[in-house]
Order: structure tokens, then C-alpha cells, then sequence
């Protein structure tokens, strides 16, 4: 086992999650409430800045407890940011709110 602590904290500045879960129940979930298409839609946004896979990650995840037919659950640690009802038309207007419109807020805030 390596303890790799310190090296992921000089590189990670933000780490996305976004819900992907999917569950066969009578309450919502995000996997059915396009999580697919958001998360695609938060890697592109990323990828046009040259910002996915270098100070900021994304990871796909199960529930974050924020259910709803409306949308999907997203975070941003560790600045605990929390949305609920995300939909891929609302990526831009949040990745731009959390990181600047050409991504350039990311090392600022952290």
C-alpha cells in the first residue's frame, strides 16, 4: 500500500462527483433522470478548457442523497458545494459559477 496523500493534494484542486445511480424503485434517481448525459456534459466542458484530468477530476458516483425525477446530484469538494435537479443544459451556467467562464477560478478557490 502507498500512501499517495500529498501528491493528490498538490495536483487535485476540484473533484466533481456526479450521482449516476440507478435503482429500480418506486423514488427517484438520477441514472434515470439523465445522469449519462450530464456526466458527458460536465467532461466536455472540462475538456474544451484543457482543464478534465488536471487540476480538476470527475467521478461518476452512487447516491448523494439528493434525489429527483427533475435532475441529477452533483458536488464539488472540497469546496462543498452541493445541486440537486442538474440537467445538461445547467452545466455550463454551474462549472462557469464554480471554476470562471474559461475555467481559470480553479487553483483560485481551493
Amino acid at each position: 500500500m502507498n500512501d499517495r496523500t500529498e501528491q493528490h493534494r498538490e495536483r487535485l484542486d476540484a473533484h466533481v462527483f456526479v450521482c449516476t445511480n440507478d435503482r429500480d424503485s418506486e423514488y427517484a434517481s438520477c441514472g434515470a433522470a439523465g445522469a449519462e448525459e450530464t456526466v458527458e456534459a460536465v467532461k466536455d466542458w472540462l475538456r474544451e478548457r484543457d482543464a478534465f484530468w488536471t487540476a480538476v477530476s470527475v467521478s461518476e458516483t452512487t447516491c448523494l442523497g439528493l434525489c429527483s425525477e427533475e435532475g441529477i446530484a452533483i458536488s464539488i469538494q472540497p469546496r462543498n458545494t452541493w445541486y440537486s435537479d442538474v440537467t445538461p443544459a445547467d452545466v455550463p451556467v454551474l462549472l462557469e459559477s464554480a471554476f470562471g467562464p474559461d475555467a481559470e477560478r480553479i487553483r483560485d478557490e481551493c
